[in-house]
């Protein structure tokens, strides 16, 4: 198996655990902190919006190649093996019929709001600096 099918294989099994996310958040056995992560991840796998836009250079793609596999395996690591295999099914046969990923309003919300306290905050802290 050359380098590139390794990297295609591993890139969808990032795709489908990030939907398999997406149903352990809704699934009943999926402990509260398993939860509560699974859905923060898959908001923000799921958004249309990036925290750190791909046209940065360099740390436009950190997000997207570490941060989010990242989050994706921990939150995997958490669920328990049964809910784990449920929610796989599920999101094979999702892929299957529809072919691509849900996405997530909320996800895009949540890095709207948070791009807009940063520029509150980055605000407040230089507007003092600017009337000196």
């Amino acid at each position: 198996m050359t380098l590139s099918d390794r990297l295609k294989s591993w890139a969808k099994r990032i795709k489908r655990d990030g939907v398999t996310l997406w149903f352990a958040g809704k699934h009943p056995q999926t402990p509260w902190f398993a939860k509560s992560l699974a859905l923060f991840v898959v908001a923000y796998a799921l958004s249309p919006i990036d925290l750190i836009p791909d046209f940065i250079p360099i740390l436009g793609l950190v997000d997207d190649i570490l941060l989010l596999p990242a989050l994706i395996w921990l939150t995997v690591k958490l669920l328990p093996t049964s809910v784990l295999a449920d929610c796989r099914y599920q999101a094979d046969a999702w892929l299957a019929a529809k072919g691509s990923k849900p996405s997530s309003t909320l996800g895009a919300v949540m890095i709207i709001v948070l791009w807009a306290a940063i520029g509150m905050a980055a605000w407040f802290w230089l507007a003092p600096l600017a009337r000196a």
